[in-house]
């Protein structure tokens, strides 16, 4: 199989044009880490325009060659881990790019092996599945809040790459995203959600004891990205704190992770309509039209 050399030097150009600064390690990025230059909505989304047609043409290939692809999305509240699945998803089809995120665990698959409710969701052939937070929650979460015990956790740490290590082989390319952004940004972040009527319901009580345990919440990554960032499943990390910049990294880099060719189509067009053949419209118009207010 030929890997996509226009997917990988559009990768490329994106990310020369977005300025990205260097992967950012595994502590905290310091508060100035981002570009100053600001990017500007035009040239935003004109990029995302370009990586919208690479990730169809990827769609594509995946049917064509019966890929699995796994993506999995973790960060802080507020990393922007919705709005990157978001801009990745919206110009595929969903019935090959699936979204998974998976509520709080019943009575009963609380008494399940851990990872059990996650494995359903796994991609077939010809599928993307993307999910937003993951069986990672054990590692941030859950520690963070009390939902897991110690010796939960080390299981957890111990086996995950164990786990993932046998999804691989079984052919589904596994991504892991890790959203980075600064408290300072999240803080903004957060408050814009307070007083915001298209924002407020992104704004939990989970999310408020969240928010104030922050170095808890270091504490837990690093410890997740030393059990589980390895060669075979490595995390890759991503400089979160312009949102736009990010979703483009992200959409680039992914592209550039899965060898892909494009599929040839034949020439679309629209075919004649059949002609009325005496068909008239009904006196009686339908009775309840939308209003038209706008």
């Amino acid at each position: 199989m030929k890997s996509n050399k226009k997917a990988r030097t559009h990768a490329t150009a994106t990310t020369e044009a977005a300025d990205e600064a260097p992967t950012a390690p595994a502590h905290d990025a310091p508060a100035d880490a981002s570009p100053s230059r600001t990017l500007s909505n035009k040239a935003y989304l004109a990029a995302l325009k370009d990586l919208h047609v690479e990730l169809v043409r990827l769609q594509q290939w995946i049917q064509h060659a019966g890929l699995k692809v796994c993506i999995v999305f973790e960060g802080r509240d507020g990393a922007g881990k919705g709005g990157t699945i978001k801009a990745l998803t919206e110009r595929v089809s969903p019935r090959v790019f699936r979204v998974v995120a998976l509520p709080a665990p019943t009575e009963r698959q609380k008494s399940q092996m851990y990872i059990q409710r996650y494995l359903p969701h796994l991609p077939a052939a010809g599928e993307v599945v993307i999910f937003d937070r993951s069986w990672y929650n054990r590692a941030g979460v859950e520690r963070v809040m009390g939902f897991c015990n110690e010796e939960q956790l080390k299981d957890f740490l111990a086996v995950t790459p164990l786990v993932e290590q046998a999804i691989i082989r079984s052919g589904v390319i596994l991504l892991k995203y890790w959203l980075e952004v600064s408290p300072e940004e999240q803080t903004r972040r957060l408050e814009s959600r307070i007083d915001d009527g298209r924002k407020v319901w992104k704004l939990t009580d989970m999310d408020l004891k969240s928010y104030s345990r922050w170095y808890d919440y270091s504490r837990a990554r690093d410890d997740m990205f030393a059990a589980t960032d390895l060669d075979i499943s490595p995390w890759y990390v991503v400089r979160s704190e312009d949102k736009k910049r990010a979703r483009l990294n992200v959409i680039s880099h992914l592209l550039a992770q899965i060898p892909f060719e494009k599929i040839p189509r034949k020439k679309i067009k629209l075919p004649k309509r059949q002609p009325r053949e005496g068909y008239q419209e009904p006196k009686q118009q339908p009775r309840h039209w939308v209003p038209e207010i706008y």
